[in-house]
């Protein structure tokens, strides 16, 4: 691997490898070791991790009786108090053609995930039409879709669609109006939500990648690139090239091919030296997350998308708490579960390489004991059937407010 000056000047085969899912669990499975040896903030207690998995297939079997589930994104938030959303989406836009209708999918799903980090505790939504209030996750879900029907994400008012001129236009006003935002119903990162969407703005005036500067556009760079059946890993690549400009405060690299920004990727101050690229830990968690959300309209609109399996698990608070709920995972000094983290600290990083690792390892044994194959049961499914419910519902168990077991300093853009 090459060496890493303080610019962090990399090869093309270096970035390849560091934006891959493979690089992802090579290097939370650097991470297992390091554990395992006695290092870092963490022990591990293999012998609760068979009770995990019996919590979670009990989770799936409970949840989806009939084991038909769909992948774990973003279209399951908008489906949230039992109305389907998606279908009325579909409905007013009925009369586009196929391709359109998927770019205006595209729009709708790409910007609401990227409002989709960690609400808090304190905060809710409450939706005019049903009057039923949700939070976390659904409510953010729920928000960011009425947001988005508002027009207020493109230059015209009256389209359904999201673009550079109104997305560049989004203020802190605006979400802290279409969020319900106040004193008493407080969110978490608003600045750094905005933030992200204006950064989408510039994004999108790349016309290579994004012809009409739509974030929909994606779709016709991966037809142009692949045709009809496009793999999920050029899915998530076209993600992480065309929208990783908008993370702030990212490391980024230089070379030929320009400057990168690496994203949802940190450095672990003890894993190995600091000019080394094994000191990296790449995630990409909100990049997966959102890859997973593009799949049913690009489906939708009779594309093939292959090889879903190569994508791995999510690092966030629900799969992850799950593991230090459930006690296979536990902190060498307890004051930890109080302090403050940030994502870039050591102690956040080990969780979440160690929740990808053991991610993977849950998902086999629960597709064993399904008797499915990973193609037929992908992580996406074990994801949304199973640990991302296992872990809310363990967390609710654990303390009221159902908050994550360690204290995370969230500022929207990662969490």
């Amino acid at each position: 691997m090459s060496s890493l000056p303080g610019d962090l000047k990399l090869s093309e085969e270096d970035v390849d490898y560091l934006l891959s899912p493979r690089a992802i669990r090579d290097r939370a499975e650097a991470i297992y070791d390091f554990t395992i040896r006695g290092n870092g903030f963490f022990n591990i207690h293999e012998d609760r991790f068979q009770p995990t998995v019996k919590f979670v297939l009990d989770v799936i079997h409970q949840k989806y009786p009939d084991i038909n589930i769909p992948f774990h994104s973003r279209w399951g938030h908008f489906r949230a108090g039992n109305v389907d959303r998606p279908a009325q989406f579909k409905k007013l836009n009925v009369s586009l053609d196929p391709l359109e209708r998927a770019r205006t999918e595209l729009d709708l799903v790409i910007t609401s995930v990227l409002l989709d980090a960690g609400a808090g505790a304190a905060w809710s939504f409450r939706e005019a039409e049903t009057q039923a209030s949700f939070a976390r996750s659904e409510g953010l879900g729920v928000a960011s879709y009425h947001m988005f029907l508002s027009g207020v994400m493109s230059h015209n008012r009256k389209s359904q669609r999201a673009d550079a001129s109104g997305l560049g236009q989004i203020t802190v006003k605006d979400v802290n109006e279409f969020f319900q935002v106040t004193t008493q119903n407080p969110l978490v990162g608003v600045e750094g939500r905005v933030a992200l969407l204006n950064g989408l703005g510039r994004a999108v005036q790349n016309t290579a990648r994004f012809k009409d500067h739509r974030p929909g556009n994606i779709v016709d760079y991966l037809i142009s690139k692949h045709g009809n059946s496009i793999p999920a890993t050029a899915i998530l690549r076209a993600v992480l090239d065309g929208f990783g400009a908008i993370w702030p405060g990212r490391l980024q690299t230089t070379g030929n091919y320009g400057t990168i920004n690496l994203g949802d990727m940190w450095r672990h101050s003890k894993l190995a030296p600091q000019d080394l690229i094994d000191s990296l830990v790449p995630i990409h968690k909100l990049s997966q997350w959102m890859t997973y959300s593009l799949i049913e309209p690009m489906l939708d609109a009779g594309l093939t998308v292959t090889g879903v399996s190569d994508l791995t698990g999510l690092a966030e608070y629900r799969n992850g708490g799950l593991l230090v709920d459930m006690g296979l995972l536990s902190l060498r000094d307890h004051k930890n579960l109080t302090t403050p983290w940030r994502p870039d600290s050591d102690l956040i990083i080990e969780w979440r390489a160690l929740t990808v690792y053991f991610l993977d390892r849950i998902g086999h044994e629960v597709q064993r004991a399904l008797g499915m194959s990973p193609e037929e049961f992908p992580l996406a499914k074990v994801l949304e059937g199973g640990t991302w419910w296992a872990g809310r519902f363990i967390a609710k168990e654990k303390r009221a407010s159902a908050e994550p077991p360690l204290n995370i300093v969230s500022d929207g853009t990662v969490f």
